[in-house]
């Protein structure tokens, strides 16, 4: 397996894996949100092309994709991670722990301070995530804050302390 950057060429691929990784959680006849959620973000000012990243497989075919995006934390700069989507054959094989620690390693490499995420409370502490209010960030919707994690990176500030808003687009999606 290969972890890199997103290629123009993958964009159609990384919609194909979003919508068939989320498609059980979708209600019947309902599109994944997620694929529109990374478009509308690939369009944003939020949008960092070396946190969006795809894992290929044998085959060269993208297998899975994970995209860090800026947030903030009051004033100061921090990301938002999501979506993680993995295709359904691949899922529980280890593309997405790969896409984890590849988007953290290349966050912390471009001195960001803090990754945080809306997520499974099962998965995400083995990246090193906490409770984000363990770090003194909370969410600015309320309904979210027993979900909501946070990472920090080596470039972390202790005092940057607040509330997270994600990217705009986080707030379209239906």
């Amino acid at each position: 397996m290969l972890i890199r950057r997103e290629l123009p060429a993958d964009v159609d691929a990384i919609a194909e894996v979003h919508r068939s990784a989320f498609a059980p959680l979708t209600p019947p006849g309902s599109e994944p949100v997620e694929a529109g959620l990374v478009a509308a973000l690939r369009a944003s000012s939020a949008w960092i092309p070396a946190l969006s990243l795809v894992a290929e497989d044998r085959d060269g075919t993208v297998a899975g994709h994970v995209v860090a995006t800026r947030g903030t934390i009051e004033s100061a700069p921090a990301l938002g991670l999501g979506p993680l989507g993995v295709r359904p054959d691949l899922q529980r094989t280890g593309v997405g722990a790969a896409l984890m620690h590849a988007v953290l390693g290349a966050a912390d490499a471009l001195d960001e301070s803090v990754v945080v995420l809306l997520g499974h409370l099962d998965y995400y502490p083995r990246f090193g995530f906490v409770p984000a209010a363990d770090l003194g960030i909370a969410p600015d919707v309320a309904e979210w804050a027993p979900h909501f994690q946070a990472r920090a990176l080596t470039a972390h500030r202790p005092g940057v302390r607040g509330v997270f808003r994600y990217a705009p687009p986080f707030y379209e999606i239906g």
